[in-house]
């Protein structure tokens, strides 16, 4: 456990919390959120660290996994000032996590709340550092998506900025449609609210409105339901009559309804320093006291996890001649029966035991709850070196010679003949009728009917009645997903959709070709010839037959698939199934097209999805 107070930054483990994450032991907790929980631990050398472990119900689910994988490694790119640089994680394992520096500083979410608004020069300090933090975020290809004041750390020498992109993974899932809520309403921009789709200048909306925040104290869109907040920052003007004057264009153009019409991060920089009565440098000052007393009470860490006591040591080793064959043979030394020898690990984590945080043996990326467990990694001193115990392999030591077996000169009768053991020898004999049985069981074809091995087989199974065996089978078969309908979805050319999306939204990666990138549909149109064609990035498709109807059953029967086909190939009406590799399945109905006068290159179609239909593939 921690030896963290109970009170402050820094909280002690819980029963349910882990002691050890990927390797390193927790020393507290930092904080919760609709992610996930925060965690405080230390690299082997004793720096601190964030561990940000994701919560099961995005943990589950293999679109989220995949999503986040991408984004962990987009993340790993960002090298900025004004960012908290990943250090490690883990996205396969069974709960994903993601570790950075630790950052000694309240959230501004934290200040504000506690202190109340900053005066001007630190607003303005706070705002070109987090502008400068998009600039590195952008450029590596990120959208943040959840850019608020609780994503804004306040550290001594600026602000830093957190969790990028992460939330992209998480809204690519369809636990956004089960109350599972991604983005902080106060903070979205209008067109992330009202349609989900999000670019760099949905990041520099949500900067306006830090800056906001910060100056006066409270959203510019003021507080209330979800509902009631994003209605007015959709349809109505922020409420910016507190805001200091040197302020009011800035954010009036940052928290502009058109994202074409909000400024860059560099230009924001700009405004900045064009508006400050002095020189804007980033410096221990750059906080009020009162907040700056925070970072000094979180650079109080707590004590790193103790390690675990050292292994006992292997027992010396004896000479051989300590074990002489008896009349009977070898001379065994007793085991209790009752005795459980753990299997050591074969790896250690991040540093060797003893070191500031180190976690001992833990494997990286196992996921170990806050128990104690005893174990040997050495055979346990009643068991002696050369001879195993029964059962169990791995404790003979090299180069030792059992009596009656020599070196070099092949097999040496012993003595006299091993005593029989006629209950060894019976209870050997029954062990070896179930593995053949279980052989014979494995091998026998499934259906009772096709066999009369089959025949028996089923029969002892159930007790003599062959539809007993039916039942087992009916009751363990996996019950198909629910398919989920939505219709008359506009896809502008080189726009994607993803199917774990509730409701799919058409989406564009701003840097990258939708062919090669992660929709599970998308469609494109050559600009040069025109050509234009619908496919898929992480699946496969195939185009039904007239007088076939889309279903899963179909779906999953169907043999003709390909990855893209010719929009000429189908007709309004037109029904084309698509696996993705995330495990869904759809129906896409063709609607048609744009008109050649429409300014828009789209096309519309219908969506019938069964998300979870497949297992996810890796390849």
């Amino acid at each position: 456990m921690s030896s963290a107070s109970s009170t402050g930054p820094f909280q002690p483990l819980k029963a349910d919390d882990p002691a050890v994450v990927g390797g390193y032991r927790i020393a507290a907790v930092l904080g919760a959120g609709g992610m996930g929980k925060v965690y405080l631990s230390y690299t082997p050398g004793g720096r601190p660290l964030a561990i940000k472990v994701i919560r099961p119900e995005f943990s589950e689910d293999p679109e989220f996994r995949r999503r986040f994988q991408q984004e962990v490694r987009s993340a790993q790119r960002v090298q900025g000032l004004y960012t908290a640089p990943v250090i490690d994680s883990d996205t396969e394992g069974p709960r994903p996590w993601l570790a950075t520096a630790y950052v000694p500083g309240p959230s501004l979410a934290h200040a504000v709340a506690r202190h109340g608004g900053l005066p001007l020069r630190s607003v303005l300090l706070l705002t070109v550092g987090v502008a400068e933090a998009l600039t590195v975020i952008h450029g590596a290809g990120i959208v943040h998506r959840d850019l608020k004041p609780a994503n804004v750390l306040l550290a001594s020498d600026g602000p830093r900025v957190i969790d990028f992109g992460i939330a992209r993974a998480a809204d690519s899932t369809a636990l956004t449609g089960t109350g599972v809520s991604i983005g902080t309403p106060a903070f979205m921009a209008p067109e992330q609210a009202a349609a989900g789709a999000v670019t760099p200048a949905t990041d520099v909306f949500a900067l306006g409105q830090i800056a906001a925040y910060a100056a006066i104290g409270a959203p510019a869109f003021g507080d209330g339901p979800s509902h009631a907040v994003l209605y007015r920052i959709v349809h109505e003007d922020p409420d910016l009559g507190r805001l200091p004057a040197e302020l009011r264009t800035l954010v009036t153009r940052c928290l502009s309804r058109d994202p074409a019409h909000r400024p860059p991060p560099a230009d924001v920089i700009r405004m900045c320093h064009e508006v400050s009565p002095e020189p804007l440098r980033q410096g221990e000052d750059w906080l009020p006291q009162a907040v700056a007393g925070a970072i000094t009470e979180r650079r109080r860490l707590p004590a790193p996890a103790p390690t675990p006591p050292p292994r006992p040591a292997a027992p010396p080793a004896h000479p051989p001649t300590h074990f002489s064959p008896g009349p009977h043979g070898p001379a065994h030394p007793p085991t209790p029966a009752a005795h459980a020898v753990a299997a050591a690990p074969t790896r250690t984590g991040p540093a060797a035991p003893g070191l500031p945080g180190a976690p001992g043996a833990v494997p990286p990326g196992q996921w170990q709850q806050n128990t104690h467990p005893q174990g040997y990694s050495t055979p346990p001193p009643h068991l002696q070196p050369g001879f195993a115990q029964p059962g169990r392999q791995g404790f003979a030591q090299p180069g030792f010679q059992q009596p009656g077996w020599g070196g070099t000169g092949g097999f040496q009768p012993s003595a006299a003949p091993p005593r029989k053991r006629p209950g060894l020898v019976v209870a050997a004999s029954v062990v070896a009728a179930l593995v053949v049985l279980g052989v014979i069981g494995a091998l026998a074809p499934e259906d009772p009917d096709t066999s009369g091995e089959g025949d028996r087989t089923a029969s002892s199974s159930s007790g003599g009645s062959r539809g007993g065996g039916s039942a087992d089978k009916a009751r363990t078969k996996p019950v198909d997903p629910r398919p989920v309908s939505y219709k008359g979805i506009d896809v502008t050319a080189g726009y994607e959709l993803l199917f774990a999306d509730n409701p799919p939204r058409p989406t564009k990666d701003e840097d990258s070709d939708v062919r090669y990138d992660d929709g599970d549909f998308y469609f494109y149109r050559d600009s040069v010839f025109g050509d234009e064609e619908v496919g898929t990035a992480t699946g496969k498709l195939v185009v039904l037959k007239n007088s076939q109807k889309g279903s899963l059953k179909l779906c999953r029967e169907e043999t003709r698939y390909t990855e893209k086909i010719g929009l000429d190939q189908l007709t309004p009406g037109s029904q084309v199934c698509v696996l993705s590799k995330a495990g869904h399945i759809a129906v896409l109905t063709y609607r048609g097209k744009s008109g050649a006068d429409d300014p828009s290159r789209y096309i519309t179609v219908d969506l019938t999805i069964w998300r979870n239909a497949e297992e996810a593939r890796q390849d």
